[in-house]
């Protein structure tokens, strides 16, 4: 397999419909996606670049010129793009090529799936347990959008995260909600996750206060279950999601681990 360092400018024709924009940019992320999962997307940068103008540099890797020749053109944007193709090969300086860590494994990449913003409802305090502090938040209502799924709602009702809250206050999470998709497909999301900071932190969240996400932890592994043919690969998938609490509500945004 060979790496190779690829640029891209994509100039839109000026007659273009926004609307065909939309979906070629959306079938475009959903491409990249599979490009990631395959293994020959390893990472992708934005440039600068002038107004109306998007720029970006790709690390791609493909068993051939050929072979990588036929993924890019068959990209949804690859009509309206200038691309720039550079062979890479080892250095000797290279800091990772002087460790010897037996066979190369894939470095895992990740390519965000959706944002879910949801709301609250008043916690179930079910006590103090031998496990810790247990109590039932319920999901009440929200809406999440994604550039690989598009957009739709949360249903409330199956939706709550059961916590256990430990000593230190540290909160751990068995997150299942229910999603809907615009299209109608329903997703059963479960999420394990973990949430801690410092005391003073943790308190401010307790008493309900917005808090900078950047000034506590909050991270999940995440499983997502659907039975519409189209949307298996999120059957197959591994994901992660990072958290934040606000003071009415939740924010989970949830990648793909390729």
């Amino acid at each position: 397999m060979m790496d190779y360092l690829v640029e891209f400018a994509v100039d839109v024709p000026e007659s273009t419909a926004q609307a065909e924009v939309d979906e070629r940019e959306r079938a475009e992320a959903m491409a990249a996606a599979q490009l990631a999962r395959d293994g020959h997307l390893l990472r992708l940068w934005r440039e600068p670049a002038a107004p109306g103008e998007s720029r970006a540099i790709g690390l791609y890797r493909a068993g051939s010129d050929a072979q990588l020749d036929g993924l890019l053109g068959a990209l949804p944007l690859y009509d309206w793009m200038r691309v720039t193709i550079t062979p890479l090969a080892p250095h000797p300086n290279d800091p990772e090529a002087a460790i010897d860590t037996g066979t190369p494994l894939p470095l895992p990449q990740l390519t965000r799936v959706y944002r879910l913003e949801a709301t609250v409802g008043p916690p179930l305090e079910l006590g103090d347990t031998a496990a810790g502090h247990r109590r039932i938040v319920p999901l009440t209502a929200g809406t999440f959008e994604g550039p690989l799924l598009g957009g739709g709602t949360l249903i409330p009702g199956v939706s709550a995260d059961w916590q256990t809250i430990l000593p230190d206050r540290t909160a751990l999470g068995d997150i299942r909600y229910t999603l809907q998709t615009e299209a109608g497909h329903l997703l059963d999301v479960r999420s394990a996750s973990v949430r801690h900071g410092s005391p003073e932190v943790l308190a401010r969240l307790a008493r309900g206060e917005t808090v900078d996400p950047a000034e506590y932890t909050f991270r999940t592994t995440t499983r997502i279950e659907t039975g519409e043919p189209s949307l298996d690969w999120l059957n197959k998938g591994v994901f992660v999601s990072v958290g934040g609490r606000e003071a009415a509500g939740v924010i989970y945004e949830t990648y793909l681990v390729a």
